[in-house]
Parts: structure tokens; sequence; C-alpha cells
């Protein structure tokens, strides 16, 4: 990816990490499309479920976030020596085969979020004209190219 792509996906990662912290807004529907219900026909079992699962999912979803972003900031020339050609300069983000399941977790979890604050409900939903919707696109092709990495490893 351009190193752009890269600065501009770790401050989203950051956004994400930020959302999945201990000051988290409980009413935040992001956070209900982040951790959804394993039974939308029982609201009990739902609210007992999700009390009992919610924390560890947030929790993973948090730490996958952080892995994502340290395999990106790493690969990311460093601020004093970025010049306006080294934005557009090709990087290597390097991911191991073991954090691959993190990567799609992740960019699926950016990509719930957006979905969530642009009221999109599936991919069919949106204009893809509109540049509201550039970012959450972006996602899904970078999502597809994880996805690829991981079948060519199978």
């Amino acid at each position: 990816m351009a190193a752009i792509e890269g600065g501009q996906l770790v401050r989203l990662l950051d956004d994400l990490v930020e959302l999945l912290g201990g000051d988290r807004d409980p009413s935040d529907t992001a956070i209900d499309r982040l951790t959804p219900s394993a039974y939308p026909d029982d609201e009990e079992a739902a609210r007992t479920y999700r009390s009992a699962t919610a924390d560890d999912l947030i929790a993973r979803r948090r730490t996958d976030a952080v892995t994502v972003r340290t395999a990106i900031a790493s690969s990311l020339p460093s601020a004093e020596a970025a010049s306006d050609e080294d934005a557009f300069a090709q990087i290597d983000v390097m991911a191991t085969s073991a954090d691959l399941d993190a990567w799609m977790r992740t960019l699926t979890a950016l990509r719930l979020v957006i979905a969530d604050r642009l009221a999109i409900e599936s991919d069919d939903e949106h204009d893809p004209d509109d540049p509201r919707y550039g970012v959450y696109d972006w996602l899904g092709y970078r999502l597809e190219v994880v996805v690829q990495a991981a079948d060519r490893l199978d």
C-alpha cells in the first residue's frame, strides 16, 4: 500500500482502539454492531449472552486492532524523513500467518463501525459514487487482499 494509505489506516485504527477503550459509550450503536446478538429472537437470552461475552469480544477486537496497527506503523517511513514523494511510495506491510485472522477481524470491525456511522445495512445500500463511502469501500478492498493472502496460505 502507499505510505499515505498506511498512515490513514493507522489513524482509523487509533480511532477504533479509542472506541473500544474503557471509557466507551454503551449506547453507541457501533458497539452494538461489534457485539452482535446471538439470539435475535429472544431478548432475555440475548441480554444474558451479551453480558457474559461482550467485554471479552471487545477486548479481543482491541487487541487485534493494536496488532494490525503495530504492523502497519512499523512499515511507515519516519515522519522526519517523509517527503511528498514518500507519501505515495509503496510500503510492504508484513503480517504473519498467525495474525491474518486479527487482520480480517479488524478490517471487518472498521467497516462495521463506518457502516454504522453511515447507516449502511448491506453493501448494496450505498452509492459507490458518494465520496463518503470511499473509506468503507477501500477497507473492503483491503479486506479482500487479506482474505486472498489467507487463501494462498491454505
